[in-house]
Order: C-alpha cells, then structure tokens, then sequence
C-alpha cells in the first residue's frame, strides 16, 4: 500500500492537474467510481489505478474489472488519495488514462453533428458532450482554443458520456464544416439574431448544428459556412442562452423531426 505523498507515482498523477502535462504525457486522470464504471462499460483502457482499502472493499467486482483494464493498480492511503484527486471529498477511486482515444477522427456517417467554437467555461462543455451524447448526436467537433476536453470539470459534467460520443479536437474548425458542406450536410448557425426560429428548420436531412463562444458567440468566418441561421426567440430584455441550454433545446428539436 502506498502511504507516502512523496511516492514518485504520487507525484506523477498530480501532474496531471495540469493542462499542459496532460497535453504532454497524453494521459488525463478519471475520478469517481461513476466514471471508471464508464469508461470499463466500453472497454476504455485504464493506465494507472489507485483506490483506498474501503472502496476496495465496497466495489470489489468494479476493482476485480477496472484493475484488469489497467496496466498497473495500486491500494493507497487516504491521505494519499486526496493528494492525488481534484476534487476536495474524492469518493475512493482515482486512475489515469490516455488522452489519444479520447478523440478520433474516423469520418463515419453523420446524420446530427455538433460544432464547438472556443468553449471557455468546462461546466458548460461537460454538459453538452452529456446532452450531445443523450440526444443522439453522432458526432461533435471542437475547436483546440476551447477549455480542455480533459479538464476533470468537463469529465465530471459530461457524467462518462465522453466516453460514448465520437469527438474531434480540431485547429481547424473551418475546414471540417467545409468538408461536411461538401458532403451535402446542412450547416446550421445557433445566433440571436437567426432568421428563423430554430423548430421553423427542416432537421430532416443530415445536419451540422453550430454553437459559439459563451460571451461572442460565433465567429463571422463560422456565419458565413452557414446554409441556414436559426435563433431560440428570447423574450424582451433577455439577451442570451447559456450554450449549453441553447444546444439542449436545439439538438432535441432535430432529434424529435429526425425521428418522427
């Protein structure tokens, strides 16, 4: 059992509080024994993990998978735990993977697609991969100057959906909407100012909805992509949505006409 906070394991893992060592290491941390339930259900390999005696003895068959999954596992103290987690009360479970998987980039069929312009805030990302994945959305694209897909707050927002969504992390955004355009997908911008309301769209072709900076919103480079331009009508004095609110609204309108 690992006892020290000291122990060079120990100290590893907490490097990967960073953005910029997980980026390096290409590994990012799971917390919580919601997540690595998550990620075992589809088979997501684990690098390291490290549990306390009492969730041993509270989860064993999760333990008995996980550490499977794993390439190295480790019983370690409270104290140690807590070191190595991000979260102020961790619940017993801590383990590391690679960051590679996380996003692909095979260009399979797409019928609902999502595009992420500069995403800042990880509560609100976290919250639309879960609704993205809950919806059926088959595919979402980020722009790389959003908040870190690894952030622990957009895994502990996303609930583990992050492990069920096809994602790609891109420097170009605008030549993956360009290419979806060339494969006759509808390119939809999310605006306050649309010129329709967003359930007056066809949703029934496949299609590529587009959402903004929380404070911006979307860049006129994206607008110009756009084939339509569709608003959710706000009522007087309100000026905005909270995106990931905006992207719940829209996403399940497509998937009600998709459907139906």
């Amino acid at each position: 059992m690992i006892t020290s906070t000291q122990n060079p394991l120990v100290k590893q893992i907490r490097k990967l509080h960073r953005s910029k060592e997980r980026r390096e290491k290409q590994l990012f941390l799971l917390e919580g024994t919601h997540l690595i339930e998550e990620a075992c259900q589809v088979n997501y390999p684990l690098e390291t993990i490290c549990c306390t005696p009492e969730w041993q003895e509270k989860h064993q068959k999760l333990w008995e998978i996980a550490s499977s999954r794993a390439q190295r596992s480790e019983i370690v103290a409270n104290q140690v735990l807590e070191a190595i987690a991000t979260t102020v009360n961790p619940d017993g479970i801590v383990a590391t993977a690679s960051r590679k998987i996380l996003t692909n980039t095979n260009q399979s069929f797409l019928q609902l697609g999502i595009a992420l312009e500069t995403i800042q805030d990880p509560g609100n990302l976290g919250t639309i991969i879960r609704t993205a994945t809950a919806a059926g959305v088959d595919r979402l694209y980020l722009s790389n100057n959003s908040v870190d897909i690894d952030h622990p707050k957009v895994l502990r927002a996303s609930a583990g959906a992050l492990f069920r969504l096809s994602i790609t992390e891109t420097a170009d955004l605008k030549a993956e909407i360009i290419r979806c355009k060339k494969q006759k997908i509808q390119v939809v911008a999310t605006l306050s100012q649309g010129e329709k309301n967003y359930w007056e769209l066809d949703f029934k072709s496949p299609t590529l909805i587009l959402l903004g900076n929380e404070g911006a919103g979307l860049s006129e480079d994206l607008i110009n992509l756009a084939d339509e331009k569709v608003k959710i009508p706000l009522k007087q004095g309100i000026e905005s949505l909270n995106v990931a609110i905006a992207a719940a609204v829209i996403l399940y309108e497509a998937q009600r006409q998709q459907h139906h």
